[in-house]
């Protein structure tokens, strides 16, 4: 057994599976303990790191995204931590998915710039980051436009206090594949990932990233190369970052086609190959 939720019916799952005698393995996918800070709840972190902790210490193997989280996890006691890895499907998120009607939708032309986020919209993925860096963007680059694509809590706020950007709500599929190839620079300012699935999805898509150097952007990221990780929580290195790649069209091009092919050879076919070896250990004789 394999369990990728950790609340109550990952925790009932993980007990259901010692008591039959089979062999289970977890993932470690969410920082619940990080999220609780903003949703004015901290003061329970330490009881929900407690928990995790304690869920995963039951398994056999917990597989994570990164060599740094598995540093973290380790570091904590939980025994048994695998770096599997995340792989990005590089046929759906493709350049040449670009859209010029869409960009057109969006108010951007060809020479415009059309700034992207993806994810959900909540105050733990700190969209504020993204806002400061759009704005220094837009002081010198009033073609700019600011996309977002997701939905949550925060969206209502964005909508009232950012009239002038463009909503695009939940997509999926070939649609959310064209609104990652259709624009130009992707700014995502979240510090609470295990892994950030839309970082390595816009580099595969062609985008040049300012990200902070945590999770996904630590492992993908050139910094400087193919796009820019700048330190944990600097806001003022990020907006920079942002800046400097908005204001040199050739070294943002450079940049994106860089990201798509360090992308190219992140595939699915290595991670499932990595996720099946761990299976195969925990439920070996020895195990």
């Amino acid at each position: 057994m394999h369990v990728v939720t950790e609340g109550p019916l990952g925790w009932s799952a993980v007990a259901v599976a010692r008591r039959l005698g089979l062999p289970v393995t977890s993932g470690f996918h969410t920082n619940f303990d990080r999220y609780s800070v903003h949703y004015g709840i901290g003061w329970l972190r330490p009881a929900v790191a407690a928990y995790l902790r304690s869920l995963h210490r039951r398994t056999c193997a917990t597989m994570v995204p990164t060599e740094a989280l598995a540093a973290d996890l380790a570091g904590e006691g939980i025994p048994g931590v695998c770096v599997v890895g995340r792989g990005v499907d590089t046929e759906l998120f493709d350049p040449q998915r670009r859209s010029r009607e869409l960009r057109e939708a969006w108010g951007v032309g060809e020479g415009g710039l059309a700034c992207l986020y993806v994810g959900r919209l909540a105050p733990e993925k700190n969209l504020d980051v993204s806002c400061l860096a759009f704005e220094s963007i837009r002081a010198v680059r009033p073609d700019a436009r600011m996309v977002w694509v997701g939905d949550g809590p925060a969206a209502a706020r964005l909508r009232r206090e950012r009239p002038d950007d463009r909503y695009a709500g939940t997509r999926t599929g070939a649609d959310l594949a064209a609104h990652y190839a259709s624009a130009d620079l992707f700014l995502f300012g979240s510090l609470t990932e295990t892994y950030g699935n839309v970082v390595a999805e816009a580099m595969a898509s062609g985008l040049a990233v300012t990200a902070y150097r945590s999770a996904a952007a630590a492992e993908l990221i050139d910094d400087g190369f193919s796009g820019r990780a700048v330190p944990p929580g600097d806001e003022s290195a990020f907006c920079r970052a942002a800046l400097g790649l908005a204001l040199d069209d050739a070294l943002r091009r450079a940049v994106g086609l860089r990201a798509r092919l360090d992308m190219e050879a992140r595939g699915w076919p290595a991670v499932v190959e990595r996720f099946e070896g761990v299976l195969r250990q925990a439920a070996s004789p020895a195990a």
